[in-house]
C-alpha cells in the first residue's frame, strides 16, 4: 500500500492498492479527499469536519446520521452495527484525542434511482478538539447491488477488492504533519 500525501501534505496515509484520486476527473470540496477502486464501486472518503461537541458517542452518531442524510437514506435504512475505540498506541499523532472504528450499513439509491444498494460503511472517526475538528475516513463497500441499479455490472474475476484490513491500515497510518491546515 503506497503512502499518499493528503490535503497538500498536511496529512498522509497508506491508501489501498489501485486507489484512483477522484479529483483527477471531478471537482472535490476542499475539505475532502476522495479515492475510488478502479474496478468496483468501492470508495474511500477522507473529510475534515467541524468538531461535534458532547463526547465521542454523540460524535459517532451525529457523523453517521449526517452521512445517511447526505446519501438520502431514511433512518430505517441506516444502522450502526459496531463501534470500537482504537487504542492510543495504534494512533500516528499525539494531536489525536481519540479514534474510533465504526461499522454500519445503509441501503442507498444511486442517482435518485428506485433501486437500493446495500453498502457496508466502515468509518474512522479521529477527534482533534485542539483544532475544533473531526476527521472522518469512510470506506464505502457495496455488499449487495440491486440488478436494476446503474452500479450493477460484472466485476472482473481477477479484481482484488479492498478489504476491511486495508481500511484499518489506512486508518492506523493516518498522520498529521502540518497543523497549519487548521489555521493555527
Amino acid at each position: 500500500m503506497p503512502e499518499k500525501e493528503l490535503f497538500g501534505g498536511a496529512f498522509s496515509a497508506f491508501l489501498p492498492d489501485g486507489a484512483k484520486d477522484v479529483s483527477d476527473f471531478r471537482q472535490i470540496p476542499d475539505n475532502q479527499e476522495v479515492f475510488t477502486h478502479a474496478e468496483t464501486d468501492q470508495s474511500v472518503i477522507i473529510e475534515i469536519m467541524e468538531h461535534v461537541e458532547g463526547g465521542d458517542d454523540v460524535a459517532i452518531k451525529t457523523h453517521f446520521e449526517d452521512l445517511a442524510q447526505g446519501n438520502d437514506v431514511s433512518p430505517q435504512d441506516s444502522e450502526i452495527i459496531h463501534t470500537e475505540q482504537i487504542s492510543d498506541d495504534k494512533l500516528s499523532s499525539e494531536h489525536f484525542d481519540s479514534a474510533w472504528y465504526i461499522l454500519g450499513q445503509q441501503n442507498v439509491a444511486k442517482f435518485n434511482e428506485v433501486a437500493k444498494n446495500t453498502i457496508s460503511i466502515h468509518m474512522g472517526l479521529i477527534r482533534l478538539s485542539e483544532f475544533e475538528s473531526d476527521v472522518l475516513i469512510t470506506f464505502n463497500d457495496p455488499v449487495n447491488i440491486d440488478p436494476s441499479s446503474s452500479s450493477h455490472h460484472a466485476v472482473p474475476t481477477h479484481c482484488i477488492r479492498w478489504s476491511v484490513e486495508d481500511f484499518k491500515q489506512l486508518l492506523m497510518s493516518f498522520k498529521l504533519h502540518d497543523t497549519g491546515i487548521f489555521g493555527v
